[in-house]
């Protein structure tokens, strides 16, 4: 049965009219140009499904020659912008072409694009996937919700998709938890935050985008609180219990976050939001998650840095090696202001301190604020969103990683996007300004055979094959030590360095480029070069970089290949180490502990199944490196539908 009374304490108005006070309700009004764009949006993606060849999967077949028979082999690529019109961020990959010009399609065979799709990370079996939505731990499973396309694999018609696991790795698909069926979210069931009751009950808050594209927080829980895989959800009656206040506009008004216990027994939330330019994260106070009270003042703002999506608070120890509680606060605490920036699609964070009575928060450090300052990652990485995992006291890090390929190819193959390992996050004592990412512990459940390699000598400017066979499916961890006399003779200079603009693994200086290349074939004509490169300044100081080169990734035309990373602090007595994990056709590097990290999506095709190798690289001029590393063959996860005699529990 439905639990009418989910709630900590009953509001009194739970069962009064859904309009509810003028101030959390807004009744949907009919404007004609908001209607005309819906039905040409709708318009659109009939006509694209039905170019499409007919499919609701979006695959196509091969003709004879092995290409795939579509559009996309045979005219040119004409990038699409998708979500921005209704008030989300770009969701299509128009990067790889320059100042949106179109670019013929590279022909795509079906052993490619089968090949690029993960074994260990998790996607939904088809279509289009992108934010992290409510995760949390409950009797006994983990859960995860995403924004979901059920019809095709672009973005559109979003629902939430939902799956269950056990360890974060294995992962059951559920049925969808929640459709677009009401007015308040008609045009969208948008990100949302997970919260736990101290009784052990669920509440989950939402945006959902009006049938007149005003973007309102919903209220949602479980339709049976023992049922653990809490398979069936109810809206609130009285939706939506907040819409945007005045000075904010109908399409600045999104994706709240967990709530935390404030001393007085209230919870709070923040939501995002801009200002003209400004950034900003709105806060709101509830007694029982249908009335809201909104603050004086804000969390936090920085100006120029635009519509904060996907705002996430919450704690971290300065002490322990353990996550916290998201309404833990006191002496021993810090707390994280984490943003995805809608006019760059990166998460930025921050490291200070939160002041609860007026509900605010200041950065440790202005000079790298909230969109200034730190990522959480330096590659392909969105809308990413944390949970406290009770069972294992720790906080855990999801984010969307999308596609750098056409979004032609995304719909040939029939799926777009995947999640990232969920990963822990620490405060790193000892910069004080940076977390550590590491990837859960359970991935090294799905180690098979291991490879060592210990102080292998690489001299500046060779490549050292390494054999452990097809390279498709690796755990990697890795350390280098560099020649001290080198470090020392080598000229300071004042010219500076970034990875992103820097040419790639080619530019050679005294002290780098060197790594590793994944996802390379023989001859190294494809190559993703995951690297260190060490640059000394005029005043002998020595500042490390932390790089993932795309340029040589894929002889095709129509992916992007991009050069990413960034600064990455290395300590005194500290060698450079980095982590990799090689999933087909994604690419997770964490440097120094998970001090930097980049995501890649990397599309060869060449450098698939038996041919793609690893090698060593060492690409400076004048010093040598040695290094040692351990690599395991990884084993596929099983991530499949739930059993259909289970669904109905």
């Amino acid at each position: 049965m439905v639990d009418t009374r989910p709630f900590l304490p009953v509001s009194s108005h739970a069962g009064s009219d859904p309009t509810g006070p003028s101030e959390n309700r807004r009744k949907p009004m009919k404007l004609q140009l908001s209607i005309l764009f819906v039905l040409l949006t709708v318009g659109f993606f009939a006509a694209l499904l039905t170019s499409n060849n007919g499919s609701d999967n979006g695959f196509v077949k091969e003709n004879e020659h092995g290409s795939l028979a579509s559009p996309s082999s045979e005219k040119q690529l004409r990038p699409v912008s998708r979500g921005p019109a209704v008030g989300v961020s770009e969701k299509s990959n128009r990067l790889f072409a320059k100042d949106n010009e179109n670019q013929l399609a590279y022909p795509w065979n079906n052993s490619m694009l089968s090949w690029q799709r993960t074994a260990f990370h998790f996607q939904p079996e088809k279509n289009w996937m992108n934010d992290p939505n409510g995760p949390l731990f409950y009797k006994g499973w983990y859960h995860f919700f995403y924004q979901y396309n059920p019809h095709a694999a672009v973005w559109g018609d979003i629902v939430w998709g939902h799956a269950v696991s056990k360890d974060l790795i294995h992962w059951l698909h559920l049925p969808l938890a929640m459709v677009a069926d009401q007015w308040y979210d008609k045009n969208g069931v948008w990100t949302g935050s997970a919260t736990i009751l101290p009784d052990g009950k669920v509440v989950m808050l939402y945006t959902g985008s009006t049938t007149e594209n005003v973007q309102v927080q919903n209220l949602a829980y479980p339709a049976d609180h023992s049922d653990p895989l809490l398979i069936n959800w109810v809206k609130y009656s009285g939706n939506p219990v907040l819409v945007p206040p005045p000075g904010i506009l109908d399409k600045d008004f999104r994706d709240p976050t967990t709530a935390w216990l404030t001393s007085e027994g209230k919870w709070r939330i923040t939501i995002g939001s801009k200002i003209n330019k400004t950034g900003i994260a709105l806060v709101y106070d509830t007694k029982d998650f249908i009335n809201y009270e909104l603050l004086d003042g804000i969390l936090h703002a920085v100006p120029g840095t635009g519509m904060w999506e996907c705002v996430d608070f919450f704690p971290v120890s300065k002490t322990e090696e353990n996550g916290l509680d998201t309404s833990v606060n006191g002496p021993s605490v810090k707390h994280v202001v984490k943003a995805s920036l809608d006019d760059d699609r990166h998460d930025y964070y921050s490291i200070g301190t939160y002041h609860e009575k007026n509900g605010t928060w200041i950065p440790d450090e202005p000079k790298i604020d909230v969109g200034i300052g730190l990522r959480y990652d330096y590659g392909i990485y969105y809308a990413a969103k944390t949970f406290y995992d009770q069972n294992k006291n720790r906080r855990v890090l999801w984010g969307w990683i999308g596609e750098s390929d056409s979004e032609a190819a995304d719909m040939q193959k029939g799926w777009a996007s995947v999640q990232s390992i969920p990963r822990t996050i620490l405060f790193d004592k000892k910069t004080g300004t940076h977390l550590l990412q590491w990837p859960v512990e359970e991935i090294e459940s799905l180690r098979l055979k291991s490879y060592e390699f210990n102080q292998v000598k690489v001299q500046a400017g060779s490549v050292v094959p390494l054999d452990v066979g097809p390279a498709t499916q690796l755990d990697i961890i890795a350390e280098f030590e560099i020649d001290n006399e080198a470090l020392e003779k080598t000229t300071g200079s004042n010219v500076t360095f970034s990875c992103s603009s820097s040419g790639g693994t080619v530019e050679r200086g005294a002290l780098g480029p060197l790594g590793l290349l994944v996802l390379a074939d023989d001859s190294l004509s494809e190559q993703t070069p995951v690297y260190f490169y060490i640059a000394k300044g005029s005043d002998g100081k020595l500042k490390t970089f932390f790089c993932n080169d795309q340029s040589r990734s894929s002889v095709a035309s129509d992916v992007n290949k991009q050069i990413y990373g960034n600064l990455v602090p290395v300590l005194e007595g500290e060698k450079l180490s980095l982590r990799v994990l090689v999933d087909h056709s994604i690419v997770e590097s964490f440097a120094q502990g998970g001090r930097t990290v980049i995501t890649s999506r990397v599309y060869p095709t060449k450098a698939i199944y038996g041919a793609a190798k690893l090698f060593l690289f060492n690409n400076a001029t004048e010093a040598s490196v040695s290094a040692s590393l351990r690599i395991w063959q990884m084993n596929s996860a099983f991530i499949r539908p739930y059993p259909n005699d289970k669904e109905s529990q």
